[in-house]
């Protein structure tokens, strides 16, 4: 994880300096931009903040072989993780948050409810994919 912190550190830091000089730069030429300058500084935040939380994260578990530098590329082998093969509730996800969307845009309280609905439903959906159906053990 220190990897992960330090490069989110570089990133926020890069932001941040961005944002000061964006606001120097159009205060000085137009007014101030607090469109593009409170952009940039909510950048910078919420990459300060999961670089914050990798950090915090790193401090707690063992030193992975990835942040290492004596480690072999055979300590990184193995199972990773479990990776769906293929699922369409990702498409009916982003088809929900669409509905949602346009709701919000052109505040038809009706659409943006039912889009919300749709999500909720669209996420549970996604979580529980592989919860589903009758379960074995391993007494039958």
């Amino acid at each position: 994880m220190k990897t992960e912190y330090k490069i989110f550190a570089v990133v926020s830091v890069f932001l941040y300096v961005a944002c000061a000089v964006y606001a120097w730069w159009t205060w000085y030429d137009i007014g101030l931009d607090w469109v593009g300058t409170i952009a940039l500084l909510l950048s910078a935040l919420l990459t300060t903040m999961c670089g914050g939380f990798f950090w915090f994260v790193s401090r707690r578990i063992d030193p992975r072989p990835e942040d290492r530098s004596d480690a072999e590329i055979a300590e990184g082998a193995g199972e990773i993780g479990f990776f769906s093969p293929g699922s369409y509730w990702p498409f009916g996800l982003a088809l929900a948050a669409t509905v949602a969307g346009l709701g919000l845009v052109f505040w038809m309280v009706w659409l943006l409810v039912a889009g919300m609905i749709a999500v909720t439903a669209a996420t549970c959906g996604l979580l529980f994919e592989y919860y589903t159906g009758t379960r074995r053990t391993a007494e039958h």
